[in-house]
């Protein structure tokens, strides 16, 4: 049976569709019946409290973690059959920073999954390299360790990384966490520049008080989906009193007064 994409639209160009996911943790559902889908060439920010499923749906995009019930469909086709079409960028906490990796190390690492065997006897092409760390503004960085950057830098390297697999769809995962203003500012107009060659991003983020200048959407989850949408549709005080309770109803109001076009 071909499902129907939850965008309804009649010409789809969703390249993300997740159908009635359901996905359990022993006795503790994670994610409880969760559908939407994503078009391709949009920047998405995915919003919700700790513990609401930011990270559970992440690793379930990419294939890293199983699903209970339902479906997810990557261009069409599984999570685990979508390899190379879907690049994930973790929370630092998840990232060894210790290593003695030089930014140029990190970053080809990402072309270690495409290494032919013209590569292997050592004729190598580094200009996806050198393009990627461009896009980013790291050229100049790229023989710096990547243990000694600064928060803003650490991410713009490892979405280089994540150009060098040539992937269609970015993930990021707390891209702004231990980033100051002025460089998260920088990681966002990179994240632009990709969504205007066509790419697909997810950012996960707590920083709700920037959320409508930076995203074409926004998915709000708490372990359901709570609203999917344009900022300004999404950024009520209803939906985020149900993604935070007393202090959603508290930032809703004082962002009520500051935009008078949110309800």
């Amino acid at each position: 049976m071909t499902l129907r994409c939850p965008c309804s639209q009649e010409h789809c160009t969703c390249c993300i569709q997740v159908f009635n996911a359901c996905i359990e943790f022993e006795s503790f559902l994670a994610l409880d019946d969760v559908s939407f889908a994503i078009p391709r060439g949009v920047l998405t920010g995915v919003v919700g409290p700790n513990g609401g499923g930011k990270s559970t749906l992440f690793n379930a995009l990419v294939g890293l973690q199983p699903i209970a019930h339902g479906q997810i469909l990557i261009n069409g086709l599984p999570p685990g059959n979508s390899r190379g079409k879907i690049s994930y960028v973790p929370q630092k906490e998840r990232v060894n920073w210790r290593f003695p990796l030089s930014v140029w190390d990190v970053v080809s690492l990402g072309k270690s999954a495409k290494v032919s065997l013209l590569q292997n006897l050592g004729f190598t092409d580094n200009s996806l390299i050198e393009e990627s760390l461009r896009k980013v503004d790291m050229w100049d960085n790229r023989d710096d360790l990547v243990s000694k950057l600064s928060g803003g830098q650490r991410q713009r390297t490892f979405i280089a990384r994540a150009l060098t697999q040539e992937a269609d769809i970015l993930i990021l995962d707390e891209a702004f966490s231990g980033v100051d203003i002025s460089s998260q500012e920088g990681v966002i107009n990179v994240l632009r520049s990709l969504r205007d060659e066509g790419k697909t991003i997810l950012v996960a983020t707590h920083d709700l008080n920037t959320l409508a200048d930076r995203f074409d959407e926004v998915l709000c989850i708490n372990r359901h989906i709570c609203a999917h949408g344009k900022p300004e549709s999404v950024f009520t005080k209803e939906i985020l009193t149900e993604l935070y309770g007393s202090h959603g109803e508290v930032f809703a109001e004082h962002q009520i007064g500051k935009h008078t076009h949110v309800v």
